[in-house]
């Protein structure tokens, strides 16, 4: 009953921190009613639905909702449709006055709601059950489940709403090869699933997706981690870069990816993508950076067709497999735009006009397409925003800001989206060159000492600093440091969803005897599930081995289930493989059935 403790304590202080950020608007997601007069913005700390009026520029209403929004849309007929919830997740139908008509359970942590067949059917992303549910709008009920690959993040429809693009956040392949996320498309006449498409070797962290107008072609967003390279310099994208990948609406194909920062300025996290109605400009989010790229979309196309024909584009691109590694391909036809605020995420276009949501600054920002000066202009939605006292919400934007890096490659977030892990291995400079690790979740950290893989930072505060020092290659102020510490001991785990209405199931309650009997709890024990001691347990590879007497720390065990990638080098995508890859006494004498049981218990952490 450990578990369920620790999980329950864990949702009363989710409800505390809830109650505690009420002040904070935090708006996310956007979407735009079919006259264009009105916006609904989620408020994702608030649990609200906030109304905006377009043509005014102020905030009309507040819708409150029954759980965090993790996403808005808006039918034909003006039905507004948005997903919220964890464990127990689901997509309400609201009226016009923001009156909840319908609830239809998804999920597990749905997103993105996507409206497809005329307003018949709502699609919806269930995050941590990997998998899209087709909702009949009229009967309300699921009429189609389709699995998906890892964390689907955010979906659209391409050329006659024929196929659903649903991109999914993090790579689903171990870690110790080539690693990439996807996009898996689905065809919308059967609803069933058509194929995966991996996106560029070190994508991740996938957070955007859009159609142009007449969905021919499918915009994506990600990070584009270079991991194969040593991590000692930042500069010309030798670690991280921003990417923006471009798909086929009508077939599903890849076309190509192209590189959103510049030579010598990273546009770190990029997020949200919008087309403008007329089809001329392609608008990206850049949440590290606090701007907006606007890029002319005809010229655009019109590169990557002369690099398909092998025709020289630029001095780094003379063909389509160049375009990916060249930081000047969107030199001259796109303009990025100063926000005046923090956190872009969600926007919308809205005839010439672009509306950001500011996540930090509890604000929208709006730029005029039709301005040569492309001045942005930030409405505040809600009180001031002043973070000087609390530590835990500056610490959060801090962890995401990548003007704290040198040339803004990149942000703590990165690598450490929502705190947690990226799925890519990468060779730190902390224990010598030549030895790459899987990003480990950031999760209990704090509690958890020593970290890194071989333990080499004796606590995460020390880790924090060496961070700021060696990763984004910059000086930071004490203050911002501890800010950034209070934000991460914040952080709470989310609910498994191996658990059955908040209880572990009956195989993983069978499990948990195991786990104690096999002896796993010599290491994995206490509240954390970690004794915090460091072993050889034989997974060590000959370039960890240049190190003396090398050992590796035991890891927690909470929210295991969405941190694979497993094992110290990312090995293995399954729990049952990481058994193998050790081999520990006490679990080799188990039967299938015995550790079929001993995996969801582990998995309900």
């Amino acid at each position: 009953m450990e578990a369920i403790t620790r999980w329950t304590f864990g949702f009363i202080i989710v409800l505390f921190c809830g109650i505690c950020q009420a002040a904070y608007l935090s708006p996310e997601y956007l979407a735009v009613a079919p006259d264009g007069k009105t916006l609904y913005v989620t408020a994702a700390t608030s649990n609200a639905l906030l109304l905006y009026d377009t043509t005014n520029g102020k905030t009309i209403g507040r819708w409150q909702l029954p759980c965090h929004p993790g996403g808005v849309t808006v039918a034909d007929d003006g039905t507004v449709y948005v997903t919220g919830g964890y464990a127990e997740g689901a997509l309400y139908e609201l009226d016009a006055t923001g009156k909840v008509m319908a609830r239809v359970e998804t999920g597990h942590m749905p997103l993105a709601p996507v409206v497809a067949r005329g307003g018949k059917t709502v699609c919806v992303l269930n995050r941590f059950d990997n998998s899209v549910v087709a909702i009949d709008a009229a009967a309300r009920k699921i009429r189609s489940t389709v699995p998906v690959l890892r964390e689907p993040f955010t979906a659209a429809l391409g050329a006659g709403g024929r196929l659903l693009f649903v991109a999914n956040h993090l790579p689903a392949c171990p870690a110790n090869g080539n690693m990439a996320a996807a996009v898996s498309v689905i065809d919308m006449a059967n609803f069933k699933l058509l194929k995966h498409v991996m996106l560029p070797n070190g994508s991740t962290g996938v957070r955007g997706i859009a159609a142009d107008p007449d969905g021919r072609f499918i915009y994506v967003t990600h990070m584009l981690g270079r991991y194969q390279f040593p991590t000692t310099q930042l500069e010309r994208g030798w670690m991280s870069t921003a990417g923006l990948s471009i798909f086929n609406g009508e077939t599903g194909e890849y076309v190509n990816t192209v590189l959103l920062d510049d030579v010598d300025l990273g546009a770190a996290n990029s997020w949200g993508v919008a087309v403008s109605p007329d089809g001329k400009h392609l608008v990206v989010a850049h949440a590290g950076t606090r701007e907006i790229s606007i890029i002319d979309r005809k010229a655009l196309h019109a590169q990557l067709d002369k690099a398909a024909k092998g025709e020289r584009v630029t001095d780094v691109t003379n063909s389509a497999a160049d375009v990916p590694d060249d930081l000047s391909f969107l030199a001259n036809i796109r303009r990025r735009v100063e926000l005046g605020g923090d956190g872009p995420r969600g926007l919308a276009v809205v005839g010439d006009r672009v509306f950001v949501a500011l996540y930090f600054s509890d604000a929208l920002a709006e730029v005029r397409l039709d301005d040569a000066t492309l001045k942005s202009v930030a409405v505040s939605l809600g009180p001031t925003v002043d973070l000087s006292r609390d530590a835990v919400r500056r610490g959060e934007m801090l962890f995401n800001d990548a003007t704290k890096c040198f040339q803004h490659w990149q942000s703590c977030a990165s690598c450490h989206p929502d705190g947690r892990m990226d799925g890519l291995n990468w060779d730190l400079l902390n224990d010598g060159i030549g030895n790459p690790k899987s990003v480990k979740s950031l999760l209990l950290s704090h509690q958890t000492p020593p970290v890194m893989g071989h333990g080499v930072r004796a606590s995460a505060e020390v880790a924090v600093r060496s961070g700021f020092k060696y990763i984004l290659f910059s000086n930071t102020e004490e203050q911002d440091a501890v800010a950034v510490d209070e934000y991460l001991k914040s952080e709470q785990a989310v609910p498994s969803p191996y658990l059955v209405n908040g209880e572990l199931s009956k195989l993983a309650k069978k499990g948990q005897k195991i786990f104690e009997q096999a002896g796993c709890m010599n290491c994995h024990s206490g509240a954390d599930y970690t004794n915090l001691q460091s072993y050889d347990v034989g997974t060590l590879l000959r370039w960890d081995k240049r190190k003396e007497k090398p050992l590796m720390d035991v890891p927690t065990l909470i929210e295991v289930w969405r941190t694979a990638p497993y094992l110290h080098d990312g090995r293995t995508m399954s729990v049952e493989e990481a058994f193998k890859s050790c081999d520990p006494e006490g679990v080799k004498e188990l039967s299938p059935e015995e550790i079929k049981a001993l995996i969801e218990f582990v998995l309900s952490l």
